[in-house]
């Protein structure tokens, strides 16, 4: 058998300090995801600078480029999982097919997602409620989205796959590298200096792209030639299809429950937008925002997949359940710490993104509200995490499903009809809390059901490997 070398780093997850191990997976994606994060944080403060109008108007595509990222890291889920739990049975031929199959079905899933959105810009968001003003700058920027979507979504498969191995530093430097060449890009494209086209909000988009593409070469070459788990024979269709049946188990749950965040994102910037435009332009300020503040809850739920992958094949529970109660610590510590710092920093950082007082006002209420359900958030995703690594993909969409539309979506509405912008966000302030508590009884059921099962397990092999049997 040709091994990939990929065996010795899975050991650390089997058997390491589950603390530490879970650190050590997770402090290297803060950077990556802090990085990758940038492209928005950055685009917004200079688009900012362009005016209102143009804010608010790449405020609207942010569900929609979120929805493109968000089916992207679906199929991404489908490949740590199947992967990850490969590796923990230690059948390594099986890692190499899924991993090229992987990478095959997310270049066919673009080439779908490119052409049905080139051409249904106009339609969507006018839906979303932008303005006739708005509609050329949004075409305009979606343009160069769709064209390029295909440099976001394989390396997003192949990143997962390197995730899979127990490997999180190489996926982060690919995403800091591409972080720092968009923001060299921006204001150079943006704002057009010396010899740079001044291309306004156009620019931003392109400068996206160009770093999208750093982190496509960058994926392919280590998953080919660092890791070799790349398999170079012409793909049979058998084979293919039963991988593609494997991570689309998990994935295609992932990404339908992924897609549904800018789904009800965009419901929500219809609820504010009946605010006005600096309502709007408040709420993408603030979303980008949050989603830097929580960086370190997005990168230790992703560093559970790989981690609880290996070790449910491996049929190691005591470490399935450790790891749990170790994330829920971490999830409260973690929020508490964020409603602290941002109740003091909410205005410098606002004032950051915008010189407009009912702009920046708008986004304290945000920053000073939003944060109470941070720390139920965050064990929420952890559990999401968890179930798509061991196999229940359903059980984790239909969280999110309840999350987003039974939950936020209502209670936000409810909210901006009693007490207006501040009404929409404690209504979706509950909405975490409450299924935070849901996730909570969900995860503690699957731990009990799965202690069972890999005890009847454990004894089934005892005895086959008794003398005499």
């Amino acid at each position: 058998m040709r091994h990939s070398g990929i065996e010795q780093k899975s050991y650390p997850l089997l058997d390491g300090p589950i603390g530490k191990t879970l650190v050590r997976l997770g402090l290297p994606m803060v950077f990556g995801m802090t990085a990758i994060m940038l492209f928005n944080v950055v685009d917004t403060l200079y688009v900012g600078r362009l005016g209102a109008i143009e804010l608010a108007a790449m405020s609207f595509t942010f569900p929609v480029v979120y929805m493109l990222m968000h089916i992207g890291v679906g199929l991404g889920v489908g490949v740590t999982s199947a992967i990850s739990r490969a590796i923990g049975e230690g059948d390594h031929d099986r890692v190499r097919r899924l991993t090229t199959d992987g990478l095959i079905l997310a270049n066919t899933t673009v080439v779908i997602l490119a052409v049905a959105g080139w051409f249904s810009i106009d339609p969507l968001f006018r839906a979303l409620g932008a303005s006739d003003e708005m509609i050329p700058l949004i075409r305009t920027y979606m343009r160069w989205v769709y064209v390029g979507v295909g440099f976001l979504m394989i390396p997003i498969a192949g990143n997962s796959a390197i995730r899979a191995t127990g490997d999180t530093k190489t996926p982060a430097i690919i995403m800091m590298v591409a972080g720092v060449v968009n923001i060299i890009l921006d204001p150079l494209l943006i704002f057009g200096p010396g010899p740079f086209p001044r291309l306004g909000l156009e620019g931003a988009a392109i400068a996206t792209v160009i770093s999208w593409t750093v982190t496509l070469f960058a994926s392919l070459w280590i998953l080919g030639r660092r890791l070799k788990m790349l398999d170079r024979s012409i793909p049979q269709l058998g084979a293919m299809w039963r991988s593609w049946k494997e991570i689309l188990y998990v994935g295609i749950p992932a990404a339908a429950s992924q897609v549904l965040v800018p789904v009800a994102v965009g419901i929500i910037t219809r609820m504010v937008s009946s605010f006005g435009p600096t309502a709007v332009a408040a709420f993408g300020v603030g979303t980008r925002i949050e989603a830097l503040s929580l960086i370190g809850v997005f990168s230790l739920s992703a560093a559970l997949a790989p981690f609880v992958g290996q070790n449910y094949g491996a049929r190691k529970r005591e470490r399935l359940r450790a790891s749990i109660r170790f994330c829920a610590v971490a999830s409260v510590v973690y929020g508490a710490l964020t409603i602290a710092v941002l109740a003091i920093v909410a205005r410098p950082l606002a004032a950051l993104f915008s010189s407009q007082e009912d702009v920046i006002g708008t986004t304290v209420t945000y920053l000073r509200i939003m944060p109470l359900g941070y720390m139920f958030h965050g064990f929420t995703l952890m559990v999401m995490s968890t179930l798509n690594a061991v196999n229940r993909p359903l059980r984790a969409a239909a969280l999110n499903a309840i999350r987003l539309f039974v939950f936020s979506v209502p209670l936000a509405w409810l909210g901006a009809h009693l007490a207006g912008i501040a009404g929409i966000y404690f209504g979706l302030v509950v909405a975490n809390v409450l299924i935070g508590i849901i996730s909570f009884l969900v995860v503690q059921k699957f731990l009990d059901v799965t202690d069972v099962e890999m005890a009847a397990d454990s004894e089934m092999v005892a005895k086959a490997d008794a003398p005499g049997a």
